[in-house]
């Protein structure tokens, strides 16, 4: 008996979104990280054997991007997320025995809590991205980030995102786009379903932003599982993201997926490995990643054999 053959009939039968190839999907998860064909050729995986190494190396690789753009005298614009997060404590050590002063770096944090008409969470809550910028990155750095140079998802600010970015890129700035993947293999909160309202891809890839997403069952439990220590009635059920518009003009991206729970136990494995092999499709948003030059950082189980096990 395989997945396929229950779905029909079950309560799943319309809960995945209708343009995934469910069988393509299940062997994604055999391939490991062999390279593919559709790759870009700058693109490559990097294994890390624990959340250590992984928020190591990755806090590094964004660092080394903040130093490098210093060096050459030029501005950096860097979309950033809330999640994974480890990664900036690592980012902020670099920056501060570097002694790197970040007045030329423009940040664009990707997504935000919102309601669905896109009120976002005061900016102290706790559960807020830019509380959470704050107390992760901006406020930690010896040299810090000017808050005018630094952009959250609320109503008002998403819509200008574009503009900015394109000002940025103007003046020769390079964007580099720092995410984690999501449980439907989102990029920020751009979700699969969402391709369904689009007659193509080209007209998808134009969507720079939404206000007020409405965010699919699994994203909202994954967030659940790793944000509100598993009280799903704190998770909101919209939120405002960039889209495929602004995240695929990336220069260079620094991506993560750390979502192993121990024990054997992780959520990421199936979403880390359909990126990097089912080709790009906007029904799963994250198959366009691998397209783009940078580093994909990973624990090295996520990366199989993703088998049963009793745990």
């Amino acid at each position: 008996m395989d997945f396929l053959s229950t779905v029909k009939g079950s309560l799943l039968e319309n809960f995945y979104p209708k343009g995934w190839d469910m069988k393509k999907i299940d062997e994604c998860c055999d391939k490991g990280v062999a390279r593919e064909d559709f790759w870009h050729k700058d693109f490559n995986p990097v294994e890390c054997d624990n959340i250590y190494e992984f928020d190591t190396l990755m806090g590094h690789e964004i660092a080394l991007k903040i130093k490098e753009a210093r060096d050459r005298g030029e501005k950096l614009a860097m979309i950033l997320p809330v999640g994974p997060m480890g990664m900036y404590k690592w980012a902020v050590y670099f920056l501060n025995e570097w002694k790197v002063n970040c007045d030329h770096v423009y940040t664009f944090n990707m997504d935000e809590w919102a309601d669905g008409e896109g009120n976002t969470l005061s900016n102290d809550n706790p559960a807020s991205f830019e509380y959470s910028m704050k107390q992760a990155f901006f406020d930690k750095l010896d040299n810090t980030i000017p808050p005018s140079q630094r952009n959250f998802a609320t109503k008002a600010n998403l819509p200008t995102y574009p503009e900015k970015i394109a000002a940025l890129k103007a003046e020769g700035a390079k964007l580099v786009l720092v995410f984690g993947i999501g449980r439907m293999c989102h990029i920020a909160f751009w979700e699969p379903q969402f391709a369904d309202e689009f007659a193509s891809v080209e007209e998808w890839k134009k969507q720079c932003y939404r206000i007020g997403a409405k965010l699919h069952p699994l994203t909202i439990e994954q967030n659940a599982i790793t944000s509100f220590k598993s009280r799903t009635t704190l998770v909101p059920c919209s939120a405002n993201t960039i889209g495929p518009g602004l995240f695929l003009q990336a220069d260079t991206i620094i991506g993560g997926c750390d979502g192993a729970l121990g024990r054997g136990m992780g959520w990421q494995g199936m979403s880390f490995l359909t990126t990097l092999h089912y080709g790009p499709d906007m029904n799963i948003t994250s198959t366009f990643m691998p397209t783009l030059p940078g580093k994909l950082f990973y624990l090295k189980e996520l990366a199989g054999p993703l088998v049963a096990e009793c745990n």
